[in-house]
């Protein structure tokens, strides 16, 4: 046997499969979650202790920000880029109403401490959706989206956010470290 076909055959014993190698160099899938999914303003009653600011110091930007449950914390760390993949289809999950107002969010700011397994997208405040024939703000069209399926598709640091979606797209496409850790 000629060296070449022989180093294959070895490869092929040790990997289990022809295609190990090309499986190996291939990116590991991001991570996934199931949460539930809510929506929020920046307002006094909704946020302490200033709503123009989140949990990480970054600006309350309604067009990329999402905060996330304390428990969630080690998963979603600030800067964390996230998109929705799934939400439920439940009574009381508008997603339908509101998924156009969502794509990419950076997790930037925190839900109290009583909250579980949740994330919390941050809309406009005259961020306005028809919903069964009403105009309704987005918070609170979207209602309870229990069994939400999101994954991390970057990571950015919140001290340079982006101001806006398209923005954040070009960073994510850019930036050296924005592949999921």
């Amino acid at each position: 046997m000629t060296p070449i076909v022989t180093a294959l055959m070895g490869f092929f014993i040790l990997s289990g499969t022809a295609s190990g190698w090309a499986a190996a160099s291939q990116t590991p899938p991001a991570p996934a979650y199931v949460v539930t999914m809510t929506g929020y303003n920046a307002v006094p009653e909704q946020t302490k202790p200033d709503p123009s600011t989140t949990a990480s110091g970054a600006y309350s930007n309604p067009d990329i920000v999402v905060a996330r449950s304390v428990d969630l914390a080690d998963e979603l760390p600030f800067g964390t880029v996230i998109a929705v993949d799934n939400a439920s289809t439940t009574a009381d999950c508008g997603y339908s109403s509101v998924q156009d107002h969502i794509g990419l969010r950076v997790v930037a700011d925190a839900m109290n401490a009583r909250m579980r397994n949740k994330i919390d997208v941050l809309f406009a405040n005259d961020d306005v959706v028809l919903q069964a024939g009403k105009e309704r703000n987005a918070a609170s069209a979207i209602g309870f989206c229990r069994g939400t399926r999101i994954h991390v598709v970057g990571h950015i640091d919140v001290a340079h956010m982006p101001k806006n979606q398209a923005e954040l797209k070009l960073l994510l496409g850019k930036a050296p470290l924005a592949i999921a850790k």
